[in-house]
């Protein structure tokens, strides 16, 4: 699976937190994340490779490394195919829905959140979901404290070896961060 995808450095587009498009030539880092927001398995492909193209490459080589239970994914994700290889896994997919063009169903999954807002019932997927902020930090952290904004090498192979050093050293930051360290007896 990993051999379809495309690894040339090429132009990516993507619409930020505000709505804007920001665009860059290059490469795109996926990162699976399992709790304590360690990174457990990424690819590298072409800036302009969809994230739902990676979702079950992505998530077969997570699972043959850990154990898990859910797969997180925001609406990007939302296919049949990637909710079904989810299920094949063993896993429980809570992935968010994109509705498209469906303006019936969005109204009336609008209707069904403002009557559990209603009656104070939380909805258990909400509570769920909130971990999928954690790709979000580690792509920043990455970005920002372990060099993976400014990567001044050509090639996909030197960049995913320059992004692993950052991955390596954000992975022992992190588990540092999780866990108490308490040194070997001696």
């Amino acid at each position: 699976m990993l051999a379809d995808l495309s690894t040339a450095c090429d132009v990516g587009a993507k619409k930020n937190s505000k709505g804007y498009k920001e665009t860059w030539i290059g490469y795109k880092l996926h990162i699976d994340v399992a709790s304590g927001q360690i990174p457990v398995a990424c690819v590298l492909t072409s800036a302009s490779v969809h994230d739902s193209q990676v979702a079950i490459p992505l998530m077969t080589m997570t699972s043959a490394r850990v154990s898990y239970l859910y797969d997180l994914m925001d609406s990007a994700y939302d296919a049949a195919a990637i909710a079904a290889q989810s299920v094949a896994l063993g896993h429980v997919p809570l992935i968010d829905r994109n509705f498209r063009a469906q303006h019936e169903a969005k109204t009336e999954c609008a209707e069904e959140v403002a009557r559990m807002k209603f009656i104070h019932l939380p909805d258990p997927d909400d509570v769920l979901y909130d971990f999928r902020t954690m790709v979000e930090r580690i792509n920043g952290r990455l970005k920002d404290e372990f060099g993976g904004r400014f990567v001044r090498v050509r090639g996909a192979v030197k960049v995913k070896c320059q992004l692993m050093f950052g991955i390596l050293a954000l992975t022992v930051d992190q588990i540092f961060r999780v866990g108490p360290f308490t040194p070997a007896p001696t």
